[in-house]
């Protein structure tokens, strides 16, 4: 714990924004940190709660009272070590987890959490700037061989864990460079991809191999890695997305989220994309269709672009703009979040539903045909939706970006051929099968493959991502060795 009467004495005080107007005109981090003195008030705020509920809060199970303690104390070299003991790229949670962690903390009670993400992401960067972070290399090498399809918080969790274990680990990325997700689907403005690179300088030095443009099922076969390595972990990611099927489908206009993302992205990092393979939202009327993170994504980009409007609808219900305490904590809540994207500048709307996209003369979108919807529980307890009567309407759009979500990993190419060649089993919303625990944890049904990430557990947050890598890794190291001495 930190100072006892801390959380009496300091208020909560969290990282601030540059102004809007400054930001939406660059693809840079935004974030004004906190002084070394805020951040060990900060750290003092953590109460001795007996049961410290952020645990509970957090995947990969941070040890959240001990390092907020060590930065009241000043002592933050002490602090690296106990957050680098459950989470390897704090760096990237820091900046882009959600946080249920804070959602968790005792004093979220009173709507005045820790601020936990904050003084994670502090405590690293200040390691990474004195330099206390070195490459962890192993004493001795095993002589076992892994491999590691995708490059992602899950794939590079697992192979940094089994590099440290004396492993020689190989990681396959589709991509022209390294990082899934985190590279290429998070813009830059969120996540430097500098601190991307910092960490593959560091895993190369631990001997951790990188190969890009390596697609395992395409250029490479899946039976070409099994036949060379002892063991394959598959962490490529869930990448289907969902589609919206409806009347004008097919017009022009009309992106998935992560196309738009993507390309951007690879522009602003310098690699080439043509104009024509482009999706610009310069100047144009952009509707987002869903309300998360991706779509937030899109909110934000579009008004770095110089989009003349941006909308975003979601057919859920509007959340409220405060949770009930007494019935929802410690567990994640269901409110009104806004996130700094959506501050930039965008429409919010909620209750409604596609009915058709409208087309003009050329082909190209130009507006959305909708309607409302309310929802109600059913006797037997589930939601329902009902469309609202006579409530139709029409929304002005020349760019439409679909950013309702995936629905499981891609399964052409590698699971396909594992599938049909080996008998690797799906589960029922058709992400690769496995459990987390027990003699089996991470296994899929082929011997010797093991499947972690969004690959095996669905669409999700890369803390989760990371904590299943971590993981992993141990159950491939026990499964290589005989026992594993790397972290539950």
């Amino acid at each position: 714990m930190g100072k006892p009467t801390g959380f009496m004495e300091y208020p909560r005080r969290d990282r601030r924004y540059a102004p809007a107007g400054d930001r939406v005109v660059h693809y840079d981090e935004f974030v004004i940190a906190l002084t070394e003195a805020e951040l060990a008030q900060q750290g003092a705020r953590c109460m001795d709660c007996g049961i410290p509920f952020c645990h509970q809060g957090c995947p990969v199970n941070n040890i959240i009272p001990d390092w907020n303690d060590l930065v009241y104390r000043g002592d933050w070299k002490a602090a690296i070590d106990v957050l680098h003991s459950t989470n390897n790229f704090p760096e990237f949670t820091g900046r882009i987890c959600p946080a249920p962690c804070e959602t968790s903390c005792t004093l979220n009670i009173d709507d005045v959490p820790v601020t936990i993400k904050t003084i994670e992401c502090a405590i690293v960067d200040r390691a990474w700037k004195d330099g206390w972070i070195k490459p962890q290399v192993p004493e001795r090498r095993t002589g076992k061989r892994v491999a590691i399809v995708g490059s992602g918080p899950a794939g590079l969790a697992a192979a940094q864990q089994l590099a440290r274990a004396g492993h020689q680990v190989s990681v396959f990325e589709k991509a022209d460079r390294i990082g899934g997700l985190l590279r290429y689907g998070i813009p830059d403005f969120k996540l430097s991809k500098t601190l991307i690179d910092r960490r593959i300088a560091q895993m190369r030095t631990e001997g951790v191999q990188f190969l890009t443009n390596a697609h395992i099922g395409a250029a490479i076969p899946v039976s070409e890695l099994r036949a060379q390595f002892d063991a394959l972990v598959l962490a490529g990611g869930s990448e289907q997305p969902r589609d919206l099927e409806a009347p004008g489908r097919e017009l022009s206009g009309i992106h998935f989220a992560m196309d738009f993302l993507t390309r951007n992205s690879k522009r602003v990092q310098g690699s080439h994309v043509s104009d024509e393979d482009f999706i610009s939202a310069q100047g144009k009327h952009v509707l987002v269709i869903g309300g998360g993170d991706t779509g937030s994504d899109c909110i934000g980009t579009s008004n770095r672009h110089g989009a003349a409007s941006v909308t975003q609808i979601e057919i859920l219900d509007r959340p409220p703009e405060k949770e009930d305490k007494a019935l929802t904590w410690p567990d994640w809540p269901n409110r009104l979040r806004t996130s700094s994207s959506q501050e930039e500048g965008c429409t919010r709307l909620w209750n409604i539903a596609t009915k058709e996209f409208i087309g003009d003369a050329q082909g190209r979108v130009k507006a959305l045909k909708y309607v409302l919807v309310r929802w109600e529980k059913a006797a037997d307890g589930r939601w329902r939706m009902e469309e609202v009567p006579n409530s139709e309407g029409e929304l002005k759009a020349d760019l439409i970006l679909l950013a309702m979500g995936f629905v499981h990993p891609v399964h052409e190419g590698l699971i396909d051929e594992l599938k049909q060649g080996s008998g690797l089993e799906l589960d029922a919303r058709g992400n690769v099968k496995g459990v987390t625990d027990g003699p089996n944890a991470y296994r899929t049904s082929v011997d010797g493959v093991f499947c972690a990430g969004d690959m095996r557990r669905g669409q999700s947050l890369v803390v989760w991502a990371i904590r299943e890598g971590r993981q992993c890794a141990r159950a491939v190291d026990e499964w290589l060795m005989g026992q594993s001495d790397l972290p539950k």
